[in-house]
């Protein structure tokens, strides 16, 4: 054997125990008589000595030549440490070596292999298989590993059944662009890489699996934003002969088992939101409820001066930053040129200061008064010694910037805690979305959400203000699943993809296959979906996504470590029936 025990298991009681260890060199000491070397592996460190008075001259010869990262494996005895050190499991022993092997060296590293380490961002990706070395990167995998098992218990002990469903599938509409790979054997023909298993997992429904789930990879072909990554992973879930109710509640559960199990944390309440009052009090459809700051809409007293920028507004909307009138002007400054940011984009920002004696002191004194100023604290339940803030313009626009603004102050002030979880299920989405620029409507979520009960009649005459039987579970201002009840016939689904701009021919070629099986006894269906990814990352108590992804793809969709995306040669595109022409 390699080793006998692991790096991190010996303690005081195996004092005088022969063992064998093998692992990285973390870091050596040389004070000429004696020889420290931290030996590392993923279960800790141990410290290893050697001795002139008990250790052979050409062993401390080898000893000397150990370099950071070298690879070894050591017999020795446990033995008690003369200066313990109380801040590591294995402080109170080190191992005096008899026997010294160098299992592979190594070149010194681009960074240190520690917890704060010197390499930037870039580096640490080119060599990622050093960086999950380091405690931050590895725990991160464990505890992604933790939540994933969780989940699996979870999930079975509730009769769900895990099945793999294919990769290699066709093209279908789902709100992004498709990874496509070409069929070497079907010339001319492409597979594409599933956005989700959405079709299969509602084949398994008719199949009569009931309750399925898979963790399964999903990818999508869209421009990345931040913290975003091409091929993601889904805890990807269904059931059938359910309402709405049967899966908020199964996922509910889960999701308190998981704050239990993984954060010792207890939740209890799970509220309810409507979509339209998660954007009219937040301005998006995500809050983060773990603080205040709900939106004031303020048309009502703003547009009856003469403030021509409030009275050409389709809406005037503000929020109370706790503590805000202790702002100093530059801040204020500093605030409104946070907003007027190209990635923001709003046009200015208009402030009021809530003084402690009851006054107001505005940005726009000329054009109101404080019985004018009263009203807006009032309608943003604005306190002494707050500061309103107040964006106006295009209803979604305004509410978008204003959500950032939101966000951006709450980090400042410290409101958006780790270590605790609000969680919130957003419901009633619209079922559809017109995209403005051509006129036509697409799914808010994907084209096999049911509607509402009872206004499937609305989609011929009033379709944009149509319901979607869909739910979205947010957590700290993150999406972490969604799902909705499914079209489950073929007359409403063949209705759906109508109204969606398919005609009758494109439906049946996208999803005749679908639509088929729903003439073969159906059952009422519908699932949800978490983005184990995000999941497990605001469940470690972070926003970033990347160190919980063992090769993660940079902002650019590439894998610098392995340098791809790459070209093919001419051969391969040759068998493939491919020629590549790169448009200017």
């Amino acid at each position: 054997m390699y080793r006998s025990h692991s790096c991190g298991e010996l303690r005081a009681s195996h004092i005088n125990t022969e063992v064998t260890l093998a692992g990285w060199v973390q870091k050596s000491r040389d004070k000429g008589f004696m020889i420290w070397v931290d030996l590392r592996d993923r279960y800790g460190i141990t410290q290893l000595i050697f001795d002139e008075e008990r250790t052979p001259a050409a062993m401390m010869e080898k000893a000397k030549s150990l370099g950071r990262e070298f690879v070894i494996q050591v017999k020795g005895t446990v033995i008690e440490r003369e200066s313990k050190n109380d801040k590591m499991p294995t402080g109170a022993i080190e191992v005096l070596v008899s026997e010294l092997e160098i299992l592979n060296a190594a070149k010194l590293p681009p960074f240190t292999i520690e917890d704060k380490t010197d390499g930037g961002e870039d580096i640490r990706m080119k060599y990622r298989y050093l960086d999950i070395r380091r405690n931050p990167v590895k725990d991160s995998l464990i505890f992604r590993h933790k939540v994933t098992m969780e989940v699996r218990k979870y999930l079975s002990d509730q009769e769900f059944i895990e099945v793999e469903t294919p990769y290699l599938i066709k093209s279908t509409p789902e709100g992004a662009r498709d990874f496509v790979v070409p069929s070497r054997m079907n010339e001319g023909q492409f597979y594409a890489l599933p956005q989700s298993p959405q079709t299969f997992k509602q084949l398994l429904m008719v199949g009569g699996m009931d309750k399925y789930f898979q963790i399964v990879k999903c990818f999508r072909d869209e421009d990345l934003r931040a913290d975003r990554q091409p091929e993601f992973t889904q805890i990807d879930c269904e059931m059938a002969f359910v309402e709405q109710e049967d899966i908020l509640n199964i996922f509910e559960g889960l999701t308190r088992h998981l704050l239990k199990e993984i954060n010792g944390v207890e939740v209890d309440k799970f509220p309810r939101m409507q979509y339209d009052d998660a954007m009219r009090l937040y301005g998006n459809d995500k809050p983060d409820i773990r603080f205040g700051m709900q939106f004031g809409e303020l048309n009502e007293v703003t547009q009856h001066k003469d403030f021509g920028v409030f009275n050409n507004s389709e809406l005037v909307v503000g929020i109370a930053v706790p503590g805000g009138n202790s702002y100093t002007r530059k801040q204020i400054d500093n605030l409104i040129k946070w907003v007027k940011r190209p990635q923001v984009g709003a046009l200015g920002m208009v402030y009021c200061r809530v003084n402690e004696d009851g006054t107001f002191k505005s940005s726009v004194d000329k054009f109101y008064d404080q019985e004018d100023l009263a009203k807006w604290a009032d309608l943003t339940d604005a306190k002494a010694g707050d500061l309103i803030c107040i964006l106006s313009g295009e209803t979604n626009k305004v509410r978008a910037q204003l959500s950032a603004l939101r966000m951006h102050l709450a980090e400042e002030l410290g409101l958006r805690k780790p270590n605790e979880f609000a969680p919130v299920w957003v419901v009633d989405f619209p079922l559809l979305e017109l995209d403005e620029e051509t006129g036509h409507y697409h799914a808010m979520h994907h084209p096999f959400t049911s509607p509402k009960p009872g206004q499937i009649a609305l989609l011929d005459t009033k379709p944009g203000e149509v319901k979607a039987n869909a739910y979205d579970l947010v957590l700290n201002g993150n999406e972490i699943g969604g799902g909705s009840i499914r079209i489950h016939d073929k007359a409403t689904q063949a209705t759906m993809l109508k109204h969606l701009g398919f005609s009758e021919e494109e439906a049946k070629a996208q999803f005749g296959f679908l639509m088929d099986a729903f003439e073969y006894g159906a059952p009422p269906h519908g699932g949800l979906a978490f983005g184990l990814d995000r999941l497990v990352a605001i469940l470690g108590g972070q926003e970033t996504i990347r160190d919980f992804i063992a090769f993660p793809k940079n902002n650019s969709g590439r894998d610098v470590m392995i340098d791809a995306p790459a070209f093919i040669d001419d051969e391969q595109l040759k068998e493939l029936n491919l020629r590549v022409e790169i448009q200017e």
